[in-house]
């Protein structure tokens, strides 16, 4: 008898090292979601990307939307000082690009800097327009406008890193927004790029971005809401996430127990 529960709990220590299956899976990561503002399809892009991700990845989230349709708002967001307290990252989809406080962007951008994770998305990279740099040190790129509106052609040009595994060479998106990319600051590695007629030049699309002790994946896709249910947005979308949270391995695929959970 006493062999036999040796030789269980040596095969489950077994087992477990290589499965995982006797150690309890990980908690899930807490995720914000805030968004909110003017131009694009909130209402249901709050629903389209935690359905997405979580398809993906072993995710909790709160989402918290500004009912303001214009570019000024976001007084939901980073009124309290420890906003961010108890999230593991936190997913930026808003477009306030006329809430200029200094103050206000300090509180945005404080948590990140000491090390909240985050991912910025589309508009979020046209917020917060203060006289300085800090939300766009933040982002990873400064943008100020976008071009017309036409699919284009989106090029892999780190198929290397772990958030781009799996991205195709080129992925031909729908009719989507490709923003002008002015500066991007040192700090970030592109990931993904387009070309504009308009600029006749590649603009990167697609990132990572350390600020301070904080890693940010950003990507300035997803102005229509066909593009983000395209899988090849929400793979690297998720990617880009676990990334941010270092819940990423180099194959490109989630670490133990951070993979989507099947439906119960």
């Amino acid at each position: 008898m006493k062999n036999t529960i040796q030789n269980l709990i040596l095969g489950c220590a077994l087992g477990a090292l290589a499965t995982g299956a006797c150690a309890a899976d990980p908690k899930p990561i807490k995720a914000l979601l805030l968004t909110g503002g003017c131009c694009h399809d909130y209402d249901n892009q709050k629903t389209i990307i935690p359905q997405g991700v979580n398809a993906r990845a072993h995710v909790e989230w709160t989402v918290i939307q500004d009912p303001s349709k214009g570019t000024s708002g976001s007084k939901l967001f980073y009124k309290e000082p420890d906003w961010a307290k108890g999230y593991d990252v936190v997913v930026h989809n808003e477009c306030f690009a006329d809430d200029k406080d200094l103050s206000w962007v300090e509180s945005a951008v404080k948590p990140h800097r000491e090390g909240v994770p985050a991912v910025v998305i589309h508009c979020a990279m046209h917020c917060y327009r203060a006289p300085t740099n800090e939300w766009f040190k933040f982002c990873g790129v400064t943008s100020h406008r976008h071009g017309s509106h036409f699919a284009y052609p989106l090029k892999n040009v780190n198929p290397l890193h772990p958030v781009m595994k799996g991205f195709p060479e080129i992925w031909q998106t729908p009719k989507e927004e490709l923003y002008h990319v002015a500066t991007v600051w040192p700090n970030t590695i592109p990931l993904g790029s387009g070309y504009s007629p308009e600029t006749k030049k590649d603009e990167v699309c697609i990132w990572v971005n350390t600020y301070g002790q904080g890693r940010v994946f950003g990507t300035t896709v997803g102005h229509y809401n066909q593009t983000m249910q395209a899988p090849e947005f929400m793979d690297v979308l998720a990617r880009g996430l676990l990334w941010a949270c270092d819940k990423l391995g180099e194959d490109g695929k989630p670490l133990p127990g951070y993979g989507p959970k099947p439906a119960k």
